[in-house]
């Protein structure tokens, strides 16, 4: 993370009503706690000082009771105390109940990627785009373990849990992009499981919808695939696995161990990530890569392979030239 990064951030900007509501009664709450407990710690220790072992001062009873001043030092905080109590409830209440208006995007959790999908069907990963002005309601659910959600702009988080939905819904009425994160323990690469959010004028959020496409273009969305699910850790040059690079493995000649050459069009591709154990490469290196079979939704292999038929990143030689340590992805 940088340092531009939300959570290092000792206050992050608040994009929504319920958010800077929310940051005053965190400081109001604050402040009386500070004003019912500086007093009396100041008071001990002054006491601890005045009345130590060896002082001279009067320690003999006062005689002085008052059961008003008794009643009154339990009563009032108490009272003060409820005032956040329900305060803090009732910012509950609205955040689990959202406006019928409120338009609803679809959010899926996986190790380790967000997916965002609008409700015109286009889809967006680690990164979402909404207009201001609009009650959005988030509809999430986890494809594998435990996650949450957690957009510091908005200040709310709610779990992303297997088999069930959790819904979160805001307003924002500030434009501008800030992170969000899974805030639960997730996995090995939980650390890198984030995006960002825009939040745009109603305007330019359709114009987006419509140019953009929200797809992030098939070469970006794939290429977010090809991190979220790790290819990048093996693949890309650096890594301590030391498998071949894929850049420029499309449309190349293949030798593999069995002698045979095949070309490394899209169904190869498609069968070398469901299959890798299949058209063993020459080289004699050991396969460690494991099969997504079963892993990868059938749009999300599409889209990750269309993002390898494009990827030409510069690199020594073809993928397929490369004396493999690992099998390819």
């Amino acid at each position: 993370m940088t340092s531009s990064h939300d959570s290092l951030q000792l206050w992050p900007a608040a994009v929504s009503a319920t958010a800077s509501e929310t940051d005053l009664l965190i400081l109001a709450f604050t402040v009386l706690t500070l004003l019912l407990t500086v007093p009396v710690f100041v008071a001990i220790t002054t006491f601890a000082l005045r009345y130590r072992e060896g002082s001279e001062a009067d320690r003999s009873p006062s005689g002085i009771r008052s059961n008003l001043i008794e009643i009154s030092w339990m009563l009032i905080p108490f009272l003060l105390t409820l005032i956040f109590f329900v305060w803090g409830a009732r910012l509950f209440i609205q955040s689990k109940n959202p406006p019928p208006d409120a338009m609803v995007v679809e959010a899926v959790g996986r190790q380790w990627m967000w997916k965002f999908q609008h409700p015109t069907g286009q889809s967006e990963i680690n990164n979402l785009h909404l207009p201001i002005g609009q009650p959005i309601r988030l509809h999430i659910i986890s494809q594998d373990v435990i996650h949450a959600l957690y957009l510091p702009a908005v200040r709310l988080q709610v779990a992303a849990l297997p088999d069930r939905y959790t819904d979160l819904w805001f307003k924002a009425d500030k434009t501008g992009t800030y992170h969000l994160y899974c805030s639960e323990y997730c996995g090995t690469d939980h650390s890198v499981m984030g995006g960002e959010v825009t939040f745009m004028n109603p305007g330019d959020y359709q114009d987006w919808l419509t140019h953009a496409g929200a797809q992030q273009g098939k070469v970006a969305a794939g290429r977010a695939l090809y991190e979220a699910y790790g290819c990048a850790g093996c693949h890309e040059p650096g890594s301590s696995v030391k498998a071949p690079s894929l850049a420029g493995l499309y449309g190349s000649r293949v030798t593999l161990a069995d002698g045979r050459t095949v070309t490394a069009d899209e169904g190869w591709l498609r069968e070398k990530i469901l299959n890798p154990n299949g058209d063993r490469l020459a080289g004699g290196g050991k396969q460690v890569m494991p099969s997504f079979a079963g892993r990868i939704p059938a749009d999300e292999l599409t889209t990750l392979i269309d993002f390898l038929k494009s990827y030409s990143s510069p690199a020594t030689g073809k993928a397929a030239d490369a004396t493999p340590a690992g099998a390819t992805r």
